[in-house]
């Protein structure tokens, strides 16, 4: 204890052995030890006792459109983190698409390296593209430290990052799994979207029956089928068909190496509640049904489904028009991630316990970061949100860090304000209130 330079105590603190009241203690960005509630403070530390208020490990949202450089009007990283670490959020992943360029290859992994180095508020790792023609690159990419890659299997909605077919993917998974890398994949059959009625206009029953759920399901089952045959490690991005689970239960069990994440919208936001012409609500694959929603629930909660992240992906307010045909499809929620998945979890017998394995262990995990971010134990890094789980506010967008404050959240009542947010021991947010820049770039575990 000589060396401690910090402790927060709390009367809840999430561990992995559980939730109990604690005194945390901090050298050199570190967690050095999770001690008794009043263990004595060591002469020299600064105590930070934070009441009945809930110490969490930071967050880990691994699925982050961040935009920047080349369409940072969308959004950018000074706001992206800022907005991050507002909601509890102190690592993200930054996904290789809608900036520009893409990181598709090395030299565009260090320029958007290069413009992240100075406007990061919390720690910003990056997925790698692969695209069709782009096998070459993809283990110089990994050797430069990203954290595996993101492919399509239908149109991105931008032409710089098209999507794989069936061989292409085949190549890719291939290549990856050589060199023991992660495959992370937007799963919908282009053919099946194809067939789809594409009626366009402001009805969010149209746009609903023109993502049908047969898309994820057919893209999931080529997935596994590919996964199986190569023996690859492979994720599912923001699933939103609950008719895919059955056959993604039976991939784990006859050890198929497959994730599968889901979303805050996915598991808080229901079709039959989304306003016509509302296109905030507007994302690909869709909010979906209540009844599916209540399936999502059970997938996590028998671990079905692994983990949740935002798939924060936002645009100017001039990109989301009425028409669902033709408006950016993304939803914004980095800063209230947190907020939203507790409330509707609470209302449904979960524990915090349960949001922080969800939202911070095996996001962790599922890039490799388990021995440094994701839980509250000795050698992890000191990185920690403080909520207050029981008080409630209402989503004001103007309130928002993002850079463009459209949000299907606006005007809902959530519960957990999180008071203060903590990077590496140092307090980076309280109050509204932000410190310069302390965020570092991270790279993949070697």
């Amino acid at each position: 204890m000589g060396d401690v330079e910090l402790v927060l105590r709390s009367a809840r603190v999430i561990t992995p052995e559980g939730t109990r009241a604690a005194s945390v203690a901090v050298a050199g960005g570190r967690i050095t030890a999770v001690l008794p509630y009043d263990t004595e403070v060591p002469a020299g530390a600064r105590l930070e006792d934070l009441g009945d208020d809930v110490l969490l490990p930071g967050l880990v949202d691994t699925h982050v459109h961040v935009n920047d450089p080349g369409r940072t009007e969308w959004e950018g990283f000074w706001t992206a983190t800022r907005a991050a670490a507002a909601g509890g959020v102190t690592t993200l992943v930054d996904m290789p698409l809608n900036s520009l360029p893409p990181t598709t290859t090395v030299d565009h992994l260090r320029t958007k390296q290069e413009v992240a180095a100075a406007k990061a508020h919390i720690d910003v790792g990056f997925w790698g593209g692969a695209l069709p023609g782009n096998v070459k690159d993809l283990r110089p990419l990994h050797d430069a430290g990203v954290f595996g890659f993101k492919a399509f299997l239908s149109p991105s909605g931008v032409d710089e990052f098209p999507e794989l077919d069936q061989d292409q993917l085949a190549l890719s998974m291939a290549e990856i799994a050589g060199f023991g890398g992660l495959l992370i994949v937007h799963a919908e059959d282009p053919h099946h979207l194809a067939a789809a009625p594409q009626q366009g206009g402001p009805k969010y029953a149209d746009f609903l029956a023109s993502r049908p759920r047969g898309a994820e399901d057919m893209a999931i089952a080529q997935l596994i089928a590919q996964a199986r045959r190569l023996d690859a490690r492979v994720h599912v991005l923001h699933l939103s068909s609950s008719d895919a689970l059955p056959l993604i239960a039976a991939a784990k069990r006859e050890g198929v190496r497959i994730t599968v994440e889901t979303c805050p919208h996915y598991l808080t936001l229901r079709a039959e509640e989304v306003p016509d012409g509302a296109s905030e609500f507007k994302c690909c694959p869709p909010i979906r049904e209540a009844a599916n929603q209540d399936l999502l629930w059970q997938a996590l909660a028998d671990g079905t489904v692994d983990c949740v992240v935002t798939d924060h992906s936002p645009s100017t307010a001039d990109l989301k028009t009425d028409d669902f045909a033709t408006a950016w499809g993304g939803i914004s929620g980095l800063q209230l991630s947190l907020p939203a998945v507790w409330t509707e979890a609470r209302g449904r017998g979960h524990g915090l316990e349960d949001v922080v394995r969800w939202m911070s262990e095996r996001t962790a995990r599922l890039v490799g970061l388990d021995g440094r971010k994701g839980a509250i134990e000795a050698g992890r890094d000191a990185d920690f949100a403080v909520l207050a789980p029981d008080e409630t506010f209402t989503v004001d967008p103007a309130a928002l860090q993002h850079r463009n404050r459209v949000t299907a959240y606006a005007g809902k009542t959530l519960y957990g304000v999180v008071r203060s947010t903590w990077l590496r021991g140092e307090r980076i947010v309280a109050d509204g209130e932000f410190t310069e820049p302390k965020g570092r770039l991270l790279t993949r575990p070697s």
